[in-house]
């Protein structure tokens, strides 16, 4: 029975995917920018449901705060360039996910099937509510890798996405230039 809602949960119907393979570049490099807020991370309520998701969340917050929460106070501690101050919001949001918890992964193993991700990070000016960019970033941890690693697949997936998300803030700093979405076409 376990085994049987592993595997009809981890292959339901959702098709997880970038919409390609760059996210196109923000409408002004980000160094227009004097700070940066980091918001936290959403799970689109759909997915809210399962407590594998919420543990996917709280890990992937986790590893924003730690890469580019880290960056973030780098760039907000220098001196503003602008007057006034321009402050860029970062709110971060899983879009869809498939995420094969420790439970199902070990009782299940590959059987449990892929992990996936997809996220978009929502870039807004705080004065004018003008988004400035929406890249999305896609990951995925096969179902054989999962098993083979005790599920530190499916939990790498979430470090490649926030590293990623740090990746196009860093990348559309000086010149705006969009970035991967991780995605590549099979």
């Amino acid at each position: 029975m376990l085994l049987a809602f592993a595997f009809s949960a981890a292959h339901g119907k959702d098709v997880i995917s970038a919409t390609g393979a760059t996210n196109p570049p923000p409408s002004e490099a980000l160094v227009a920018f004097d700070r940066y807020e980091l918001r936290p991370a959403a799970l689109a309520t759909e997915y809210s449901n399962h407590d594998a998701n919420k543990a996917a969340l709280a890990s992937f917050q986790r590893n924003l705060d730690e890469r580019v929460g880290n960056w973030l106070q780098e760039q907000n501690a220098r001196p503003a360039a602008h007057e006034p101050v321009r402050t860029l919001i970062i709110e971060p949001r899983i879009e869809k996910i498939r995420f094969i918890g420790k439970g199902a992964r070990f009782w299940a193993g590959a059987l449990a099937g892929s992990s996936q991700v997809l996220v978009k990070v929502k870039m807004t000016d705080q004065a004018t509510g003008t988004v400035i960019a929406e890249p999305e970033f896609y990951q995925h941890a096969k179902g054989m890798a999962g098993a083979w690693t005790f599920g530190a697949a499916d939990n790498s997936m979430l470090i490649r996405v926030a590293s990623m998300t740090l990746q196009y803030l860093q990348d559309n700093q000086p010149t705006a230039v969009g970035g991967a979405t991780g995605w590549a076409s099979k």
